[in-house]
């Protein structure tokens, strides 16, 4: 997101395929060959999901270009990524992009939009199919200011965006050659805040992830604390709260971002200013959410200062990661898959500064980590049995990373 890449394809869901397939086999065989079963699953899984692409993988890095951010970056990369060698090679650098802090496609990867950090727009390009490079189309008002987070609805027929500062939901048109219309709905969010004094003075949504079936949209509000449920109406473009499906969080725990887990009725929800992350069932026909458990995203030896950002479920569904900034680390979880609870599993050092954000290639076979202040994106194998991440390659050098999509639609034809 958590399609924002996040967004199942075709590849994507034989993936998840799979990893079942894989998992009840090794279940089956686990008196004589566990070791077996799991070293064929993990060697086999990245092939398959490149085979099913049909096509190369390219990589889009936002980033921090202002001084305001300590930002380092240029703009908006674009990589061709390798998922064997965890090579990425720099294809394009789209220059002149003021905070492009977190990216997302249309439905059809055809067209890639940004919201622009400290910012009160919305950007949109169009994607050459053959070599994977942005042309600029146009940029509007999300009528708020600095905009964090942007997702597609199902009807691939609008952007929904949240304005940080501002506290609001703007719903935005995609108009027909791909660019963005202006204002169809804009939704201020009330409540109370939480007891954080600089944090949490006002609302502030994180982000509006569209749940797997595309009906209902969750926006976990930092400020507020809390979670709210929305359905978006695709005839007029106007947000339909859900109250009752909404959820309060434990007060200051400053929700930020949510991942849904691939078959089960789970939600993982990671919590900035308490280090922490919620497990919820999700109601799938009303939208409802309801508490299960809390964890630490940290170890018990560690005493220094931290805030969480990124919450990831992997494709298989057996695993959880988020991400720690201060203790600078991926925490990785298992699922319990008969009550979706979390245990832990460990933790990997991203080898940098301030992982906002990390994403899974579509394969589910690296993890990348973008470490912000350390201007580095380092990839970790994942290892498909135990979850466990594995450092390979060498680290992509780009200026203060904050976001990445991966994209594998396949070539285009003649």
């Amino acid at each position: 997101m958590k399609i924002s890449a996040r967004e199942s394809s075709h590849a994507l869901e034989q993936g998840r395929d799979l990893g079942i397939a894989f998992s009840q086999r090794r279940d089956f065989l686990a008196r004589g060959s566990r070791s077996m079963v799991a070293a064929v699953a993990a060697s086999l899984m990245p092939r398959l999901a490149t085979a099913q692409q049909g096509g190369p993988v390219f990589a889009y890095v936002g980033s921090y270009t202002t001084e305001k951010r300590n930002g380092h970056g240029k703009g908006i990369g674009v990589f061709r990524v390798n998922a064997d060698t965890a090579r990425w090679a720099p294809v394009q650098l789209v220059e002149g992009v003021v905070n492009p802090s977190f990216l997302c496609f249309d439905r059809e990867q055809q067209f890639l939009y940004a919201v622009h950090g400290d910012m009160d727009y919305v950007s949109a390009y169009a994607i050459d199919s053959g070599n994977g490079t942005l042309t600029p189309l146009n940029q509007e008002s999300c009528g708020g200011t600095n905009p964090v987070h942007i997702a597609v609805d199902k009807s691939n027929q609008f952007l929904v965006v949240s304005n940080y500062t501002s506290g609001s939901l703007a719903v935005m048109p995609i108009k027909p050659d791909g660019g963005v219309g202006t204002l169809t709905d804009l939704v201020t969010l009330s409540g109370t805040p939480g007891p954080h004094r600089t944090q949490q003075a006002s609302s502030h949504p994180h982000h509006n992830p569209f749940d797997r079936d595309g009906r209902f949209m969750l926006v976990p509000d930092k400020g507020l604390d809390r979670i709210f449920v929305f359905r978006l109406d695709a005839k007029t473009g106007k947000l339909i709260a859900e109250e009752e499906s909404s959820v309060d969080t434990r007060e200051g725990a400053g929700p930020r971002h949510v991942d849904f887990h691939p078959r089960l009725p789970y939600v993982y929800a990671i919590n900035e200013l308490d280090s922490t992350i919620t497990t919820y069932r999700f109601d799938r026909a009303r939208g409802k959410l309801s508490p299960l458990q809390i964890v630490t995203t940290l170890p018990s030896d560690y005493t220094g200062n931290n805030t969480t950002a990124e919450v990831w479920v992997h494709p298989s569904g057996r695993f959880v990661y988020g991400s720690n900034r201060g203790h600078n680390s991926i925490v990785t979880f298992f699922v319990d898959r008969s009550t979706g609870l979390l245990a832990t599993v460990g933790w990997q050092s991203t080898q940098g500064s301030t992982p906002r954000f990390f994403g899974l290639d579509p394969s589910g076979t690296l993890l990348c980590a973008g470490n912000q202040n350390s201007d580095t994106i380092v990839n970790f194998r994942v290892d498909q049995s135990t979850g466990k991440l594995n450092l390979v390659g060498e680290p992509v050098r780009t200026g203060s990373p904050v976001t990445i999509v991966f994209r594998n639609k396949p070539l285009a034809s003649g």
